[in-house]
């Protein structure tokens, strides 16, 4: 177990990069040499280790890193069947994969994970050891402890409590959170957002899910909720939502809903690829499509730089093109819906991703809270 002034540092660590010991020294309120004493400790460890020499006005200076086979994660995603889990190191990198049988029984998916879990570490000699967590991403509303599901349409759930029950049948710290929520971590964490105060993670697939960081933290709002735009209504009156409501944005610009809008115009298409490719024909009705799912998602996006004014919007997508009309489209009404003193101001940025980003997130969350401590209110 790590003592808070060591829990401290990894935490400075992991929110700054590679430091040296003078800067990390004045990050913490602490002398040089105190600050040093933990580096020493957490490096016996193998927490932390120390990387490249730089020139500076006075002595060279070592950097200090998090180690990345000084800590392992395991994440799974509950969002698809087979349920995938991985397990990452301190980089975010995936070391293993292994899958397991998606179930809607709480009691159930914990036995299956204690008996993937063998399998998945078996690879790493010392990836038992030095397993700090366990995250689980899942499609619904997660508490602000990241513990219970409070709600979960597709699973069917309601306050479940389960990071108590995976935890007490593996034996691991277990978190529990949104899929988007997840996404972001990963992405303030390890990927293109780590040095960005302020973003919005977009996740487009066949549902659509947001969540934000403000000042440099995962933003959940008082009861988890935080970011629900698949539910903002975007067409009062329109297509009955999964959620009970009508006229959600999923309902209008989800890869799912633009699969049935094209299935209700006559269309054969099963991509947005095969909508783009008779668009460019000429084909109507894949115009029609196209540029409804674009107007609903960048009204729903200027709504979030109206809300929230980030430095960045990333929108993480596993299936689908944005360099074609339903971008162009999504685009031009973002910039089209906001004051005019914040059009072209926020950077949209698409970026496409594997399958594993679900459960690569789903790690995240284990590594955040090592890390960082729980995300608050």
């Amino acid at each position: 177990m790590l003592t808070s002034s060591q829990q401290q540092l990894l935490r400075v660590i992991g929110q700054s990069g590679p430091s040296s010991r003078t800067a990390l020294a004045a990050s913490m309120g602490l002398s040089k040499a105190a600050m040093s004493g933990i580096a020493r400790d957490l490096i016996a460890l193998g927490v932390v280790h120390e990387t490249e020499t730089v020139q500076g006005q006075g002595r060279p200076s070592i950097l200090l890193d998090l180690h990345p086979e000084g800590a392992f994660f395991v994440g799974i995603s509950l969002l698809e069947d087979p349920a995938p889990l991985v397990l990452s190191d301190f980089n975010g990198n995936i070391l293993a994969r292994q899958t397991m049988p998606l179930s809607r029984d709480p009691g159930v998916i914990a036995g299956l994970i204690a008996d993937a879990l063998p399998k998945l570490l078996s690879g790493r000699k010392d990836a038992k050891r030095k397993l700090y967590g366990l995250g689980v991403a899942l499609s619904g509303f997660v508490d602000e402890r990241q513990a219970n599901c409070v709600q979960s349409t597709l699973l069917g759930w309601q306050d479940v409590p389960l990071a108590q029950i995976i935890s007490q049948k593996c034996g691991i710290d277990t978190f529990i959170e949104n899929d988007a929520k997840a996404v972001a971590v990963s992405e303030k964490l390890f990927g293109s957002a780590r040095d960005v105060q302020n973003f919005s993670v977009v996740s487009f697939d066949d549902g659509i899910g947001c969540a934000h960081f403000i000042g440099g933290k995962l933003y959940r709002g008082n009861h988890g909720g935080a970011g629900e735009i698949a539910h903002c209504t975007i067409e009062p009156g329109g297509s009955p939502c999964r959620c009970g409501k009508r006229g959600c944005l999923d309902t209008v610009a989800s890869l799912k809903a633009i699969r049935e809008m094209a299935k209700a115009e006559g269309l054969s298409c099963h991509s947005i690829e095969d909508l783009e490719t008779e668009s460019a024909r000429g084909n109507a009705a894949a115009v029609r499509v196209l540029h409804r799912a674009g107007n609903a998602l960048g009204l729903a996006i200027a709504h979030l730089i109206q809300f929230n004014d980030p430095g960045v919007i990333l929108i993480a997508h596993v299936e689908g093109r944005f360099d074609g009309l339903f971008g162009t489209v999504m685009r031009q009404t973002a910039e089209a819906n906001v004051l005019p003193r914040y059009a072209g101001q926020t950077p949209i940025r698409t970026h496409r991703v594997d399958r594993d980003v679900w459960a690569r997130g789903a790690a995240s969350i284990a590594a955040h809270n090592f890390l960082i401590g729980p995300t608050p209110n």
